[in-house]
């Protein structure tokens, strides 16, 4: 597991450690409507999933806006998830007011699937660490970041760079 912290104190990631060639790790979550979701639902499309701690905060708000800009000029085989355990209710109001509609805001709050899955549940304090993943229409792992300091930024041009090399 990588180390990382929260405000530059250690915390502890749970789960498993997903790597670079991997099965994508199935996950039960719901969406802003409280539907249930899983990696299933995305079957055939190349997925960028987008990791916050909480949208209501800077840089998840960051975050979420970038990935949502360039989700719009992203095809139909691209899914652009975010995923964080927000309740359904604080995402839909979030994404609401901040123009958020391109991605697909997905909640972890039920069960934390995802985190447990993906290995970025924080141990601490049942949030998830900033981190994205990239997998491919085969549901195969093709990039992995989860950010050292949850309070920076990820790599984005990285990131995009690893997506578009599928595309």
């Amino acid at each position: 597991m990588p180390n990382i912290t929260m405000n530059k104190k250690p915390v502890t990631l749970t789960g498993n450690n997903v790597k670079v060639g991997d099965k994508a790790p199935d996950f039960n979550v719901v969406d802003q409507n409280l539907q249930p979701k899983s990696l299933k639902d995305y079957a055939g499309k190349v997925k960028l999933i987008s990791v916050t701690p909480s949208l209501d905060t800077p840089v998840c708000d960051m975050q979420a806006r970038r990935f949502n800009e360039e989700a719009a000029k992203l095809g139909d085989n691209v899914a652009v998830l975010n995923l964080s355990v927000d309740l359904p209710f604080a995402i839909k109001r979030f994404c609401n007011a901040a123009g958020i509609d391109k991605v697909e805001t997905l909640s972890d709050y039920k069960d934390v699937s995802f985190g447990e899955n993906y290995g970025v549940l924080i141990k601490e304090l049942r949030l998830l660490a900033r981190s994205v993943f990239i997998v491919d229409d085969k549901d195969v792992v093709r990039y992995t970041e989860v950010v050292p300091e949850v309070t920076d930024e990820p790599d984005y041009e990285t990131a995009l760079n690893e997506l578009n090399k599928l595309l």
